[in-house]
Order: C-alpha cells, then sequence, then structure tokens
C-alpha cells in the first residue's frame, strides 16, 4: 500500500526526509499539490536517473530501477544525488 501511495495526499516533506519505495521503477504524481525530486536507483543503491522538480500531474519512470526515492523539490541537488553517485551502503541491495 504504501509503494501505491508514496507521497498522495501526505504533506510535502521536510528538507531532511525522503520517502524509499523499494520494487519502483516509475511513480507519478496524479493529486499532488507540490513538486518533489525522483531519484531512481539500482539494486547497489547507484543513482540511475534524477527527475528534478516533477510538477503535479506528471509520471516519470526509469527502465531498470530497483528502487525510487521522493524528496522535497530541490532536495535532490542538496543532497548532491546524480546520475552515478551511490547512496550510503545502508541501502545497497535494496533491489534484492
Amino acid at each position: 500500500m504504501q509503494r501505491a501511495r508514496g507521497l498522495l495526499l501526505r504533506p510535502p516533506l521536510m528538507a531532511n526526509e525522503a520517502l524509499l519505495l523499494p520494487g519502483c521503477a516509475s511513480v507519478h504524481t496524479f493529486g499532488m499539490r507540490y513538486a518533489i525530486d525522483v531519484v531512481f536507483l539500482d539494486p547497489l543503491g547507484r543513482v540511475l536517473h534524477v527527475a528534478r522538480a516533477l510538477r503535479p500531474w506528471r509520471v516519470a519512470s526509469q527502465p531498470g530501477a530497483a528502487a525510487v526515492l521522493e524528496l522535497l523539490a530541490g532536495g535532490a541537488a542538496a543532497h548532491q544525488l546524480y546520475p552515478g553517485a551511490v547512496l550510503d551502503a545502508a541501502l545497497s541491495g535494496i533491489g534484492a
């Protein structure tokens, strides 16, 4: 249920918060009221793609992604998340 709903019907994330959705390679912002950054990750936590400031009523996907990290718009840049970057080792194996 968490994966299907994501941030829908929730207040905007704080600057230091994110939502990790394992087993996810696409997201939508239908019904949301604010933009988010969407970071697509491979099974080892490597950033494959970043959809920055994805506005409401949009869709983003990345073939081969094992998980999605959703952040407040601007959060990816603030945390230096860019394609090729690797998230903390605590997230490795997210696609397993």
